[in-house]
């Protein structure tokens, strides 16, 4: 109850940081828009004193002198439109610095939970989608709607029944405004859900670009976005349908009232009720009064993106901060404890990895075999903490993963995945992990640990090669030895390989086997997966998974069966799975100790 409530005093807090600030300069943008609506009917008045009186008069001074003061006010109030877009768009800009990180952090998180990268990304783009609508004149429609009333009175003081014509406009105005709300919402959403369905394709498509050629299935996978663009045209063609009629309709409702105004004006100086020049100000300040609502209307599909957008971001600052710092623990120098763990997948529910149990002590490495699909890279995927475990823990030195800062951990584990993926950056940054101010010796260390220092220096810019943006300038084995070497640098404790030796050549495994052998003979724990048998010889205990159960734990001689004599050559095995012992069958909770 406690944590829940410190988390909710943290969300609490992360939504103000959020609008701090919004407040202040709401209610100076709206006052500043109340000025700039006083402002604006300066042409009124223009008129109706040019009309009513320097007409009526003959006076050129009089004209003038009128002339020059509504150039004046004019003047100003172009300066405060100018200040008013001006803060909108530093409001923008100081929003979108404050947020971007955390949607970005959000973004990289997202993936492990079985998002795609498309649906991640959109919590980019809700930044980019809320600072441009503060830049786009949305805002400026919105802030101006509460000053309608000043146009109304004044138009109201030069006539009632002007008055009354101009605020049954407002009102057709404002029902329009409404349903455009009502008929653009749910096709808003069915829009947006529909881009990330076409961009989730489309990234898929690019990613696999590779395969696609060599395999003939561009056309294929084109016919698939193809459909789906083709949905996503057919909403965004209904959504711009109904909030483009409707402006349309907006605007030529405008410019009837406009000319109502003008007509009923003229029927009341016929009358002997109004003079010549309130006609042509009341038309004008009538315009300005019902402008706002048509600009609120032209702009209501960038209004509703926009409030969406703001939306899940509020989620996405509030998510964060109901994460909780844990406390700075010790580096772990003694144990990894995996006790009873049982494995979900993030996006489906189903159970990968069932009840998993076992104890590794400083120094020892163990090889984890069995067939594809059983739960190797399920495990792997939970010791790193890329997956939270569904039942049981995960214990360094008896503490639970959870109970680490993120970055810390992170240092204490070297992870190498099985699609070894690289950052855009140099050969050293991939390898230090992008760490600032690091020492050259640490990442010199590591490289010749993995065994790859000597392929790194014969490269032209050596260390300071760029990989580009997936590495793909170099082979699959030298990303795989790279990744090596970035997993061992800083000498984590915990090392975990995920078939670190697809890629490699006679030379590449035998460094892999020395660098297992560096990071038990240092006292850390290695985790090897492994298809192909030569992975495991630097390891002492191997387990087996099966059909996300742990079928078999023990010694490598046990569980394998005696190393064959130098001479004698048998026959490959059928699969590519190294020969299990069947006979020997531990139990899943046994201790490992060597």
């Amino acid at each position: 109850m406690t944590t829940t409530k410190t988390q909710a005093v943290a969300r609490k807090k992360a939504l103000a940081e959020l609008t701090r600030g919004v407040h202040a300069i709401g209610l100076f943008l709206f006052l500043l828009s109340g000025v700039i609506s006083i402002l604006a009917l300066t042409g009124s008045f223009y008129m109706l004193q040019v009309y009513d009186r320097a007409l009526g008069s003959g006076s050129i001074p009089t004209l003038l002198t009128l002339s020059g003061l509504a150039i004046g006010l004019y003047f100003f109030q172009g300066i405060f439109d100018v200040l008013r877009s001006q803060v909108l768009v530093r409001f923008g800009a100081r929003l979108d610095a404050r947020i971007a990180p955390m949607a970005h952090q959000v973004a990289i998180d997202m993936p492990r939970f079985g998002f795609s990268t498309s649906e991640a990304l959109e919590r980019g783009r809700d930044v980019d989608t809320v600072r441009g609508f503060l830049g786009s004149q949305g805002p400026v429609a919105l802030f101006d709607l509460p000053w309608m009333p000043v146009f109304l009175v004044f138009v109201y003081a030069l006539h009632p029944l002007l008055g009354a014509l101009t605020l049954g406009g407002m009102v057709m105005l404002t029902c329009l405004a409404l349903l455009t709300e009502v008929l653009t919402r749910r096709l808003a959403k069915e829009t947006h859900e529909s881009v990330i369905n076409r961009n989730r394709i489309a990234d898929s498509n690019a990613r696999n670009s590779e395969v696609l050629r060599a395999m003939g299935m561009s056309r294929r996978v084109i016919a698939r976005f193809t459909a789906a663009n083709a949905d996503h045209l057919s909403l965004h063609t209904r959504t711009n349908d109904i909030s483009g009629t409707l402006g349309a309709l907006s605007k030529v409702l405008r410019m009837i009232m406009q000319s109502a105004v003008l007509g009923l004006g003229a029927f009341l100086t016929i009358q002997g009720e109004l003079s010549g020049g309130a006609i042509i100000a009341a038309s004008v300040a009538s315009a300005r009064a019902l402008a706002p609502i048509d600009m609120a209307i032209g702009n209501w599909k960038q209004v509703v993106a926009a409030r969406t957008a703001y939306g899940r971001l509020k989620d996405t600052v509030t998510t964060l901060a109901g994460m909780t710092t844990p406390l700075r623990l010790p580096r772990p120098t003694q144990q990894l404890s995996v006790e009873s763990v049982t494995v979900a997948a993030p996006d489906t529910g189903t159970v990968l990895l069932g009840d998993i149990t076992f104890t590794l002590h400083a120094g020892q490495a163990l090889g984890v075999i069995g067939p594809s699909g059983g739960g190797k890279t399920t495990l792997v995927r939970v010791l790193t903490g890329i997956w939270d475990p569904l039942r049981g823990a995960i214990r360094l030195d008896g503490a639970n993963l959870a109970q680490y800062d993120e970055e810390a951990l992170g240092s204490y584990i070297g992870y190498m995945p099985q699609d070894v993926a690289l950052m855009d950056g140099t050969i050293a940054e991939n390898i230090c992990r992008f760490t600032d101010n690091v020492d050259p010796d640490a990442i010199v260390a590591a490289a010749t640990a993995a065994g790859v220092h000597q392929m790194i220096v014969r490269m032209p810019d050596g260390y300071n090669t760029r990989l580009g943006a997936a590495g793909h300038a170099l082979s699959g084995g030298q990303r795989q030895r790279i990744g090596l070497a970035r997993a061992l640098f800083g000498d984590p404790f915990l090392v975990v390989l995920d078939e670190p030796n697809s890629n490699l050549d006679s030379e590449g495994e035998a460094a892999l086997t020395t660098a297992i052998s560096g990071v038990t003979a240092r006292g850390g724990i290695v985790v090897v997966i492994a298809h192909r048998p030569s992975a495991l010889a630097s390891v002492d205990t191997i387990a087996v998974i099966q059909s996300g159960k742990s079928t078999a734990i023990g010694r490598k001689e046990d569980i394998l069966g005696p190393k064959p004599a130098a001479t004698v050559h048998p026959a490959p095995a059928p699969s590519d799975q190294p020969a299990i012992k069947r006979p020997l069958r531990l139990d899943q909770s046994a201790r490992v100790t060597t």
